[in-house]
C-alpha cells in the first residue's frame, strides 16, 4: 500500500512539473509576432522536417510516399487528384507542416501570395501532381486561380451570410452634442 501511495505522488508530482513547463499560447499580437518568426526559422517542428520551399517539399515527399503511391497519385487526373485526397494528403501537409501556426514552407507560400492555409496545401497537391506528370507547374497562373477562388468563396458567404446581431452606436460628435444641449 505505501508503495502504491509513493507511486502515486510521484506520478502526480512529475506531471504537475511537465504541465508547468507547457508552452502557453500568446496572449498578444506581440507574442504571437515572436512566436511566428521563431518558427518560420526552423528547419524542423516538432521532429518533423519542414521544407523550405517547393522543391524541397517535392523531395521530401518523394522521400515520404512510396513508389506505388507516387504512381496511383501521379495516373490520377488533377482535379480527382484535388478532389480525393484534400481531406487526407491535404490535411497531412496542413498539420506536420505547420500551415497554421506558420513555417518557413508557409511564409516561402504567403510570400508567393497565398494566405489561407487550405489554399497552400491544395497549392502543394497540385504542383506535386504536375511535377510527377513532368506538366509545367504554371505558379503565378496557379496562384491568381487560388487568389480568384478565395475571393468569389468570400463574397458568395458575404452575399448569403445571414446577420446574426445588428446594433448601432452613436458617434462620439452626436454625443457632445447631445450632452452639450
Amino acid at each position: 500500500m505505501r508503495n502504491k501511495v509513493i507511486c502515486l505522488f510521484l506520478h502526480l508530482f512529475f506531471a504537475g512539473i511537465g504541465a508547468s513547463y507547457a508552452q502557453k499560447p500568446p496572449e498578444t499580437q506581440a507574442e504571437f509576432e515572436k512566436a511566428y518568426q521563431w518558427r518560420i526559422r526552423q528547419e524542423y517542428l516538432y521532429g518533423v522536417y519542414i521544407p523550405k520551399d517547393l522543391t524541397d517539399a517535392f523531395i521530401r515527399l518523394n522521400q515520404l510516399i512510396e513508389e506505388e503511391d507516387r504512381l496511383r497519385f501521379k495516373a490520377m487526373p488533377e482535379d480527382v487528384a484535388i478532389e480525393k485526397l484534400f481531406f487526407s494528403f491535404g490535411r497531412w501537409i496542413t498539420h506536420n507542416w505547420g500551415f497554421y501556426g506558420g513555417s518557413r514552407l508557409s511564409d516561402y507560400i504567403k510570400n508567393l501570395g497565398i494566405t489561407y492555409p487550405d489554399d497552400m496545401a491544395k497549392f502543394i497537391i497540385i504542383t506535386y501532381h504536375r511535377n510527377l506528370n513532368r506538366s509545367p507547374l504554371a505558379v503565378k497562373n496557379l496562384i491568381i486561380q487560388l487568389q480568384e477562388e478565395r475571393q468569389a468563396e468570400y463574397k458568395a458567404k458575404l452575399e448569403t451570410g445571414t446577420i446574426l446581431h445588428e446594433e448601432t452606436r452613436k458617434r462620439e460628435a452626436e454625443t457632445k452634442q447631445e450632452g452639450g444641449r
